[in-house]
């Protein structure tokens, strides 16, 4: 008669390898596939995500932050306002003392007039966005921005993508 073997009556917790990332949308933006996607893309490069999901107040991702303590904060948009809640978002987030120096990067459709690579991008990453993603190569930036050992590639000064 065969029994289960037990290997060990100890838990065993993986030592985490990723970085620990927030996925989040602005507080209007309603759209939940993107904020799927993302959170797939960044577990199969090896991230620990937390998704937040949508619509979500800017109290509650700054309370989010304070306690995950993300490594890095990706905030998704595509109902064409992503311009003006980021602004709002960032300038709060880098008004909090804790939360100041914390990684926050921005992609999607920021603007109602279409993704317009570069439209965008010089305002936000002055407003205190890390790194903006936008135009028709907004995802395969955002994966080059992580390196494959889940470092986080962070430029000497803030990164702006799909511009010429």
């Amino acid at each position: 008669m065969s029994s289960p073997a037990v290997i060990s009556d100890r838990e065993f917790t993986m030592p985490r390898q990723g970085l620990r990332v927030l996925v989040s949308s602005v507080s209007s933006d309603s759209h939940t596939w993107n904020l799927v996607y993302l959170q797939l893309l960044l577990e199969e490069m090896g991230h620990e995500v937390h998704n937040t999901g949508a619509c979500v107040p800017d109290d509650l991702l700054l309370g989010e932050c304070r306690r995950l303590r993300p490594d890095l904060v990706v905030i998704s948009s595509v109902n064409g306002h992503g311009f003006l809640d980021g602004r709002r978002l960032i300038g709060r987030l880098r008004r909090e003392a804790d939360l100041a120096a914390l990684p926050v990067v921005i992609g999607g459709k920021l603007g109602t007039e279409g993704a317009g690579a570069g439209r965008y991008g010089p305002e936000l990453l002055a407003a205190g966005f890390t790194a903006v993603f936008e135009g028709d190569d907004a995802i395969e930036d955002f994966r080059a921005y992580l390196d494959p050992h889940g470092a986080l590639l962070l430029p000497a000064a803030p990164a702006l993508a799909g511009v010429a």
